[in-house]
């Protein structure tokens, strides 16, 4: 390890001695977390239940719906869908079904919202409507020539093209993006393990990437190599973004930017060490929540990691339409979310 790698982790070990006096202080709300302009406050109480009526397990992911609700999933079959106001008031739940409930994507169909869950341990993709009931399911891919049984296929995360192509990520499978139409019927597959720069390494989230007005991009998480990769809407590589020390899940866009959960850091890997990155429109890191502040070499950032222990493990952040974020933690105590509030 050199000097300065050394020294910024001494600097990281000193922030998390100094966490717990920080989040145990009557002033803990003055604590700001982030760099730059995108910089918070933390509730770590905003979606607490009684627990006994309304338990978790892994707390996912989580969408905001049109009407301004806040939805969590959580692989907890006694309320696998868990609806909040954005006060973290608890609206609504449903869902006993989904055991390894694991993705979640929102999606506008022709003005009707619809759900896309993936499922880990049923090995599916089901479409519902925002109450529950199933409009579509997904079986493994077969038509792929890539998968023998349903096993082998233990998809992620989805996102969904304006034109209603479904693109699922098979992130703890085979690592390949299934392509869909509107209808389910298998158009291509694209990434997978193997050896290059196209291929991926745990493709644990997809979304579609609106932000340059000429054309899409498809961007995917490649977990353990630290990175997204993107790709064009026909599943050819383009390049990839560096995230070195992050084990990043699904990217998230909201406006110019793409926020991520960070599971935990590279260099204490399975120590509760997460955070949340963002990144601006020219994908380049802007803030880390928690986390070591962004410092670039030329065009690959420095190796990043938690420096105070706000999370555990991060699995997903949600931005709320009033750019609040909200933060869903997976096997970190049975959490419910945290929000952040922004600093202006």
């Amino acid at each position: 390890m050199n000097r300065r790698k050394f020294l910024q982790q001494s600097a990281g070990v000193a922030g998390l001695a100094l966490l717990p006096s920080i989040l145990k202080s009557e002033r803990k709300q003055d604590v700001i977390f982030g760099h730059n302009n995108k910089k918070y406050r933390l509730d770590t109480k905003w979606g607490a239940l009684d627990f006994g009526r309304y338990p978790v397990k892994d707390c996912h992911e989580m969408v905001q719906d049109s009407k301004g609700r806040i939805i969590l999933l959580t692989n907890e079959t006694k309320n696998n869908v868990i609806i909040y106001d954005k006060q973290g008031k608890l609206l609504t739940t449903w869902g006993s079904e989904y055991p390894g409930a694991h993705g979640l994507t929102l999606f506008n169909e022709n003005g009707q919202e619809v759900l896309f869950i993936c499922d880990n341990s049923r090995h599916q993709v089901i479409k519902t409507t925002l109450d529950g009931r199933v409009l579509m399911t997904l079986d493994y891919p077969k038509e792929t020539g890539k998968y023998t049984k349903a096993e082998e296929y233990v998809p992620t995360e989805t996102t969904i093209a304006p034109n209603g192509d479904i693109y699922v990520a098979d992130g703890y499978g085979k690592d390949f993006i299934i392509q869909y139409n509107y209808k389910g019927e298998y158009i291509r597959h694209f990434g997978g393990r193997g050896t290059g720069a196209k291929f991926v390494k745990n493709a644990h989230g997809v979304c579609m990437d609106h932000r340059d007005k000429n054309r899409s991009v498809v961007i995917v998480t490649s977990r353990e190599e630290n990175c997204f990769k993107r790709y064009t809407t026909e599943g050819v590589y383009i390049d990839t973004i560096p995230l070195p020390g992050a084990w990043v899940c699904r990217p998230v866009i909201k406006g110019d930017y793409l926020y991520a959960a960070v599971l935990q850091s590279d260099s204490r890997q399975w120590m509760q060490s997460g955070f949340v990155t963002i990144l601006d429109k020219n994908n380049k890191v802007v803030s880390n929540i928690a986390g070591s502040e962004p410092v670039y070499n030329g065009s690959t950032p420095a190796e990043m990691y938690q420096t105070v222990k706000a999370f555990d493990y991060p699995h997903d952040v949600c931005i709320d339409d009033e750019e609040n974020l909200y933060v869903a933690q997976w096997n970190s105590g049975h959490v419910y979310p945290y929000k952040l509030t922004p600093v202006v």
